[in-house]
């Protein structure tokens, strides 16, 4: 028996991925007694990272702090002081970088080349004639990619109290003309694949006068195809010419002065433009930074940014704002989201500023290689159960033995030397969060916020091993739930909707003001239209929608009763259901089939049966999806507007069943809790 016994062990360690887990848990056990990592605690009781305010509403501020924070620094109030901190931190250091080509390294414009180029632009931007719109304001619309010359024209705006308005593609041509009338813009910067878009628009836009066209020299053709309806267009290094020849003296911005103007995108109706003040911006860098730095990571003139996320948003306006105030440096990625992995591993950045649909690619790609063997897969899975343990007692590091054996890869892939790694824009899942702090040995922080509170509104600390929620308020803001009566959610039981309050809080909506009343209440609250939930410990977990409007994974809002209008254009659908995750990058849907076109196509096509049968039937599945789609398209839905897998079902939605309200409304809550099993079903047959 003992010889059984000893045969059984011995083929037990034959095994090539036991072997190899033995012996790196040998290897792990002496590396961890001699290098006895230190833990990171929670800067507050982590059962208690919020607290109730005593006026009786339920607000709640970050335990950090008793007071809003609105600024870090005396000497920076608004984004043109912060880069002028930077400055004089980094003077002749870079700023700026980018690939001037394809696999080459990165050139570098110091702070102080970036001031005059700045200077010049701005100074050019006034020669051409970029006229006030009324007392206050003057209107700069940017229209490009990242690049050097977005962030030369903010800049400059910043330095002669101009404001910025991002244009992009998202919004859709008739948003953009919208835009460009409601601001009134005179000039428009804008990428060379832009110039033809705007000229063609340009009988709708009487005010726009002028185009700067970043790039190559300005074309005979697109010089006369723009004198042909009242435009000029001016090359970017003309303007910056200009401007050098015509340097006007600085008008630097007040804190209360606009910033940027952001407009959202994906709501019914017009684009509504988010005025952003100076003081919004440095509030909610200053309530950022001060918890970071509280949670023991400070920003410096060392850390390093790879811009990618899309500039016209505010989520990565914030990021290269932290960094010039730190005099640190920005890299602009290639163009090319496909080559991302080579910028980063040539930029090699300190800070990686992302959303989930990027680190959840980084996530499948990792467990697709470890599945790929036995040995891997074991290893792997043991190196994982290594740092979550790790975690569990608050210790992150990148230089465990397993960071070696199994993660050092992973880690490179992003260059090697990220610090921290903010996820925002929409939920990340909590697997994904497990394997970035294990396998990245960083500290990883959700946000949540919007564009009117100046990107975010929460962030989570350093120190709390809980996952699901998006952490505590910022300190820059106060949040609150109110009650919902009709989707049965109360304040005085954690549940409400989400309501902010603080110096990040927006100005309200350029020029409307009946939607700036329906935002922000006359006490001052911004309400935001998602539903929220206080855990034990007094962090936040966004729970539903009030408003029907969602977001994807992506980033890309969906107006679901938009879709479903054109969706129930088609014969062979009564009615229709649409359904987004924000954790999925598209759609799904619950269909009640229309009974006699329905029946009519079957006879036609060969198929027997009742309704029963036929919303079983892949082929009557497939042809109303089909149906769908082209319906879709003829009313140009953008290709995340249309649902990638449907559900048949012949019960049809009635008050008798709770699925309709007595005006005949969809009960949206009482649809997805009847459905959710079947939306989860629907999910695991699309592939992401």
């Amino acid at each position: 028996m003992a010889d059984n016994a000893a045969e059984a062990a011995l083929k037990y360690l034959r095994d090539p991925a036991i072997a190899a887990g033995l012996g790196a848990m040998a290897v792990a056990s002496m590396y961890y007694l001699t290098s006895r990592p230190t833990p990171q605690p929670c800067p507050v009781d982590p059962m208690k990272q919020s607290y109730e305010l005593p006026d009786g509403d339920y607000a709640r501020m970050n335990s950090l702090t008793t007071e809003l924070v609105e600024k870090l620094f005396e000497d920076v109030s608004t984004s043109h002081e912060a880069f002028l901190r930077g400055k004089r931190l980094s003077g002749d250091k870079p700023c700026l970088g980018y690939r001037s080509s394809p696999g080459g390294p990165y050139a570098w414009l110091t702070y102080n080349e970036v001031y005059e180029r700045s200077a010049d632009t701005g100074s050019g931007l006034i020669e051409i004639g970029s006229e006030p719109v009324d007392e206050e304001h003057v209107f700069i619309g940017v229209y490009a990619p990242n690049k050097i010359e977005w962030v030369l024209v903010e800049q400059a705006c910043n330095m002669y109290s101009m404001t910025i308005v991002p244009l992009y593609d998202t919004l859709g041509p008739e948003s953009c003309v919208y835009i460009i009338n409601q601001a009134k813009m005179v000039t428009v910067v804008c990428d060379e694949s832009k110039i033809k878009v705007l000229l063609e628009q340009s009988d709708k836009c009487p005010k726009l006068k002028n185009i700067v066209k970043i790039g190559s020299s300005v074309t005979d053709e697109e010089k006369e195809a723009g004198e042909k309806v009242g435009i000029k267009i001016t090359c970017f290094r003309e303007l910056e010419e200009i401007g050098k020849n015509h340097r006007h003296q600085e008008k630097p911005p007040k804190p209360e002065d606009l910033a940027v103007v952001c407009y959202t995108s994906g709501t019914t109706g017009n684009a509504k433009g988010a005025m952003i003040t100076h003081k919004n911006a440095i509030a909610m860098l200053s309530g950022l930074v001060h918890l970071v730095q509280e949670c023991g990571i400070p920003i410096s003139s060392e850390d390093v940014h790879i811009s990618y996320l899309p500039l016209a948003h505010m989520y990565e306006r914030l990021a290269q704002l932290m960094l010039f105030t730190y005099g640190g440096k920005v890299g602009f990625y290639g163009g090319n989201a496909r080559n991302i992995l080579e910028d980063l591993q040539v930029l090699k950045p300190t800070i990686f500023v992302s959303v989930p649909r990027v680190l959840n690619r980084v996530y499948d790609k990792v467990i697709k290689q470890a599945s790929s063997s036995a040995v891997k897969s074991f290893l792997f899975n043991l190196a994982m159960r290594f740092k979550k343990a790790e975690l569990e007692r608050n210790i992150v590091r990148n230089d465990s033995i397993w960071d070696y054996l199994v993660f050092k890869k992973i880690q490179n892939s992003l260059g090697g030397r990220v610090r921290f790694v903010i996820s925002g824009s929409a939920p990340l899942r909590d697997d994904v969060m497990i394997f970035l702090r294990c396998a990245l040995g960083c500290q990883v922080f959700e946000g949540y916020g919007q564009t009117e509170t100046t990107a975010a509104a929460t962030l989570q600390m350093i120190g709390d091993q809980t996952y699901g929620h998006v952490g505590p308020p910022l300190p820059c803001n106060k949040i609150k739930l109110v009650d919902v009566p009709e989707m049965e959610y109360y304040a005085k039981e954690g549940k409400g909707e989400v309501c902010f309050y603080g110096p990040n809080v927006f100005k309200g909506y350029l020029y409307d003001e009946e939607k700036t009343k329906e935002a922000i209440d006359e006490d001052g609250w911004l309400h935001s239209g998602d539903v929220g939930e206080w855990q034990p410990n007094g962090t936040l977990k966004v729970i539903d929608r009030k408003k029907h409007i969602f977001k994807l994974s992506q980033g890309e809002y969906i107006a679901p009763e938009k879709v479903e209008k054109v969706y129930t254009q088609c014969s062979m659908v009564h009615q229709v259901y649409v359904h987004g995750d924000s954790k999925k990058s598209c759609l799904v849907a619950v269909v009640v089939p229309e009974k006699d076109p329905v029946e009519k196509w079957a006879e036609k096509n060969g198929v027997d049966g009742d309704m029963d049968s036929f919303c079983a039937n892949e082929k009557v599945n497939k042809a109303i999806l089909d149906q769908m789609i082209a319906e879709g398209k003829k009313e140009q839905l953008k290709s995340f507007e249309q649902v990638k897998a449907i559900f048949l079902t012949p019960e049809i939605f009635t008050t008798e069943n709770g699925l309709l309200t007595p005006t005949l409304k969809f009960k949206r809550p009482a649809l997805k809790k009847h459905f959710l099993q079947t939306f989860e079903d629907l999910y695991a047959t699309v592939p992401e």
